[in-house]
């Protein structure tokens, strides 16, 4: 806290611009009406559909290989966090070192040891915050390949079938929206490195990711194939 008076007024403004394009585009994404419509609400509705086949088929094999390869991919992603986490903490150690490399950069570098403190804080946060998404992710991912593993076998509108389907493609969504919400922390993470250098490259860099997700997710060609009805 000894820390904060530090902070200039335009230091302020661009964290509260990073922070708003952060938490605004989670919100918009996952509870706007408009977030249906977009790469996570589309994928949903493919996690449905992947349940019901599961459920026709009595050997799956095919099933239990998709979710190793989704564990995987977390998996590396929250090992890769742990150690992004750890040279921030280290990094912390050696402030003053740090310091002295950032004064060399352009923009006016990351100022006195008070204020490059809490820009790593920062970082360290959103990398944090990522690390709790991608485990409890993983978490959810291996709860799914229980339910697939204890999973009847019948066909849409048999007795049981549609709720066990709809339980299976609700714990993937639920996996899948942490594990997006991580991959978001890491964009902004990047972001938010851009303190660094000044307050105004932070808050051009929360713009800039905010503007690369909304693309991504509502207006690429992915989205595209995924919705074309043909």
């Amino acid at each position: 806290m000894h820390a904060l008076p530090h902070l200039s007024l335009l230091d302020w403004l661009s964290l509260a611009v990073f922070l708003a394009c952060w938490a605004g585009y989670g919100w918009f994404s996952e509870h706007g009406r408009y977030g249906a419509g977009g790469l996570i609400g589309t994928a949903q509705g493919y996690r449905l559909q992947w349940a019901y086949r599961m459920l026709e088929r009595d050997v799956r094999v095919t099933d239990s290989t998709l979710i190793g390869n989704l564990v995987t991919s977390v998996s590396f992603y929250a090992n890769t966090t742990i150690y992004i986490i750890a040279g921030l903490v280290a990094a912390l150690g050696a402030s003053e070192k740090l310091l002295s490399v950032t004064a060399d950069l352009p923009f006016g570098g990351a100022g006195n040891r008070e204020l490059l403190e809490v820009k790593l804080m920062l970082l360290l946060a959103s990398f944090v915050f990522a690390y709790f998404k991608f485990t409890w992710s993983l978490r959810q991912f291996n709860l799914l390949s229980i339910l697939v593993g204890a999973a009847p076998m019948g066909k849409t509108g048999e007795p049981g079938i549609d709720t066990y389907a709809r339980r299976v493609a609700g714990t993937n969504n639920l996996a899948g929206d942490d594990f997006n919400r991580g991959i978001r922390a890491y964009y902004f993470g990047l972001a938010a490195s851009g303190w660094l250098l000044s307050p105004i490259v932070l808050a051009v860099l929360a713009l800039a990711v905010l503007v690369v997700l909304y693309r991504r997710d509502y207006q690429s060609a992915t989205l595209a194939v995924l919705r074309d009805a043909d």
